[in-house]
């Protein structure tokens, strides 16, 4: 079904999501981790694979590759009081290949129990780091409400993600960007239900989600390249935890 160049996800991927929330045990999954290298583990390689190929053409800044993209099934519990030992996503984040993994703007995507979540920008960036996006956008200001006007931006609902009350220090409250200054996060996504994934269009919609994103993303990176920011380490969406607080919806 799958070969070599994936197009979805098989039904079984959502199923045993499902069947691993609940039974998130480590015998369990290790009694069945057959079933998840061929339902999730396998498409997913082939997914990101391709992505490798076909990124040369739209977005030869980004990585993908297994190795870097992937994110390991197990949860790490040690500072968190939920124990459970997996995580009922199977995720790939693919980032600037300078920056570097979980470091600038960068795209990911992730199949779950009962979402599909593609999206990208940067989640966390540290306070340099957001400066330094703040006043890029100040200096190329006609150039970013392009960039977000864009038909395929717009679709996606435009910018999105986490805001100050009001505009940071330096900047006075009606500056003509003051809405994108008093942003802590420069996000684009969409979210849909988890039978998405096993659309035979479903590798069609990723790429051209991903496609309408590349501009935003090379926008928030090129502040950071231009300092080469490599050693702080913002987070992209990590889990299914994440993509609740910035989807903004509870489950």
């Amino acid at each position: 079904m799958i070969g070599e160049m994936a197009d979805a996800f098989p039904p079984k991927a959502i199923t045993f999501l499902r069947a691993l929330a609940r039974n998130n045990d480590r015998d369990w999954f290790r009694e069945r981790r057959a079933d998840y290298d061929a339902h999730l583990m396998t498409p997913m390689r082939a997914i990101i694979e391709r992505l490798a190929h076909d990124f040369r053409s739209f977005a030869p800044e980004l990585m993908a590759d297994p190795k870097v993209s992937l994110f390991r099934p197990w949860r790490d519990t040690r500072f968190s009081e939920d124990k459970r030992p997996l995580k009922t996503n199977i995720a790939a984040t693919f980032p600037n290949r300078t920056l570097g993994r979980m470091n600038g703007a960068g795209l990911y995507f992730e199949v779950a129990t009962t979402w599909v979540w593609i999206g990208g920008g940067i989640y966390a960036p540290d306070t340099s780091q957001l400066h330094a996006i703040r006043e890029h956008i100040v200096e190329h200001q006609a150039r970013f409400e392009r960039i977000l006007a864009a038909p395929g931006m717009a679709a996606l609902g435009g910018l999105k993600g986490d805001a100050l009350t009001r505009v940071p220090r330096g900047w006075t409250k009606d500056h003509p960007a003051a809405a994108h200054l008093a942003r802590k996060q420069f996000l684009g996504f969409r979210e849909e239900d988890a039978a998405f994934a096993t659309r035979p269009d479903f590798y069609a919609q990723l790429t051209g989600t991903m496609k309408a994103l590349v501009p935003l993303i090379n926008f928030l990176n090129e502040p950071l390249l231009a300092r080469n920011d490599v050693a702080a380490r913002p987070r992209l969406v990590e889990d299914e935890r994440t993509v609740r607080k910035v989807g903004g919806r509870r489950r």
